[in-house]
């Protein structure tokens, strides 16, 4: 071989090494929005510049730029998303495997690169389409299955059924101040029950369908229909409507920086991803 030709040579192999090894670039979020549809949202706590997703086809970190990577090779109906409240690489999730059937309770320790099955649940492998884990004491979880809710009170690894779930149940939100308090968006309105599920009581006066509830750092947040997104501290539940006129259109699910309130971002009815840098007063599309 001409030796002339191997400086060309090696730097083609140098160039065709260095793209393998870069990470996928990943598709735009409207790309995203066209293939699939978002169970869960949630801030990296290591880097609130990237958010996780959990969608009805595999599990996807969203970065700085908005393009949507996929991080795990399981392109589960993920459902029932509940990122840590302590541990930035640790999730739990719920729902459907690709071949069909339920999923259990499944948990990634890496970020959601890989998961297992940690639990079957009651009567399972159970479908949690809600599962909440209390930020006030990591270990107890919620979720919702066949009309029952059930507890885990040592990390999701063994669960009991607690009570019926709330009728019309959309979302379930753990208090980030007591574990025993535990928050349903439901077709008739938000509910708050103050000992795990076992007796509810509606926490605003309209009886309107809700459609997320959300607990953060002692703040809650939810969205009811005709109403708007609302905010009130837990321990006054005095609601005040932070952002009014959706018209038709309605949040599904919400997250909160853990390092900056003010900044929010959630996903709305038409799978689109919304983002607020004050506390959810203004939004644009992300």
């Amino acid at each position: 071989m001409n030796h002339y030709r191997w400086p060309l040579l090696v730097a083609v192999l140098l160039t065709l090494l260095a793209g393998c090894s870069r990470e996928p670039s990943g598709i735009s979020l409207e790309q995203l929005r066209q293939q699939t549809h978002i169970h869960g949202l949630a801030f990296d706590r290591s880097d609130s510049e990237r958010l996780w997703l959990a969608t009805h086809h595999g599990f996807y970190a969203v970065d700085g730029e908005g393009m949507a990577r996929l991080v795990s090779e399981e392109s589960h109906d993920f459902m029932g998303f509940a990122p840590h409240p302590e541990e930035a690489e640790t999730f739990f999730a719920s729902g459907h495997p690709a071949r069909g059937g339920n999923l259990g309770v499944l948990m990634s320790r890496d970020g959601g690169r890989s998961w297992s099955q940690h639990a079957t649940g009651v009567d399972g492998p159970v479908d949690f389409h809600q599962m909440t884990i209390s930020a006030a004491s990591p270990r107890v979880l919620y979720g919702a299955y066949a009309g029952q809710l059930q507890v885990s009170e040592d990390g999701g690894e063994s669960w009991e059924v607690r009570a019926k779930a709330p009728a019309g149940l959309i979302a379930l939100a753990a208090s980030s101040r007591d574990p025993d308090h535990l928050y349903a968006a439901t077709q008739a309105g938000l509910l708050m029950s103050p000992n795990g599920g076992e007796r509810w009581r509606q926490i605003y006066e309209e009886r309107r369908p809700a459609s997320l509830v959300v607990s953060s750092q002692g703040a809650l947040y939810a969205f009811v229909l005709d109403v708007g997104l609302m905010r009130a501290d837990e321990a006054s539940r005095d609601w005040e409507v932070v952002k009014p006129g959706w018209g038709e259109r309605y949040l599904m699910h919400l997250a909160v920086d853990p390092n900056d309130p003010q900044r929010l971002v959630a996903a709305d009815d038409l799978n689109q991803l919304l983002i607020s840098v004050n506390g959810g007063r203004d939004w644009s599309v992300l």
